[in-house]
């Protein structure tokens, strides 16, 4: 029954991410031709925000997950500022996204031309992500706009460890643009479509997120030095929150348990 009840959320939420895409993305095809640049962005962002929070609040609702995402909300006021958590799995974005109205995410090329994904992003002016020197380029205008950019250091889901390498993206426009960095940790107690995660393979409900503020980094001088201290940053981080989610579950484990 337990596992009937597991393939039924991810169908639904399947079903229902799949809905919201697709809806958005006609919607965006329309206003699109429609819209100035300015205004494609403010609509886009927002439009982002609040589907995904309407899909987030709708599955922890249904007890798919327990969400804790309180602390980006103070981030919301910022103004510019790059956005550089660790990537544990492909709800990452989507978390982070549906807390903040101005955020700018970093896309693959191939995304673009995806009907499901394309419009949307196209319309919120969102980042194309096809060579360092033009996505610095890109991203610093978005920057220079007022826009919060959204990037992963690692550049795909973490492989091995708490966190995977990570690349010179974040630092190179950080001294470009001249923009600080916002560190942002995510912890997860699964495994839940992350790097390797079988489609089909069903995850023990409800999952926590938690999402909070780690440090802010200022414009680096030297980029790999700056990459390399982010790496042991995330790296620390997430050790010591392992560290205490386990001392926290070992508390609360009844006596002779």
């Amino acid at each position: 029954m337990k596992s009937l009840y597991s393939y039924t959320l991810l169908a639904i939420g399947a079903l229902l991410l799949g809905l919201i895409c697709f809806a958005w993305a006609v919607v965006s095809s329309l206003l699109l031709p429609f819209l100035s640049a300015a205004a494609g962005r403010r609509v886009g962002r927002l439009g982002a925000m609040y589907w995904f929070r309407f899909f987030l609040a709708t599955m922890e609702t249904a007890g798919a997950w327990n969400l804790d995402l309180a602390e980006l909300d103070a981030l919301r006021d910022e103004g510019a500022l790059i956005i550089a958590p660790n990537h544990p799995g492909l709800l990452d974005a989507v978390l982070i996204v549906s807390r903040l109205p101005n955020a700018v995410c970093v896309m693959k090329t191939s995304l673009l031309s995806n009907f499901l994904l394309g419009p949307a992003a196209r319309l919120a002016r969102y980042v194309r992500n096809d060579s360092l020197r033009r996505l610095a380029t890109r991203a610093s205008e978005e920057l220079g706009l007022g826009g919060q950019l959204l990037i992963f250091p690692e550049g795909t889901r973490t492989v091995g460890g708490p966190v995977g390498h990570l690349t010179d993206a974040v630092g190179a426009i950080s001294r470009r643009a001249a923009v600080p960095i916002q560190a942002v940790i995510i912890e997860v107690d699964s495994h839940f479509l992350g790097k390797g995660w079988a489609t089909l393979t069903r995850p023990e409900f409800p999952m926590n997120f938690s999402v909070r503020l780690g440090r802010r980094f200022d414009p680096p001088a030297d980029v790999r030095a700056f990459t390399a201290e982010l790496e042991r940053y995330f790296t620390r981080e997430l050790a010591a929150g392992a560290a205490e989610h386990a001392d926290a579950q070992a508390a609360a484990r009844p006596i002779g348990g």
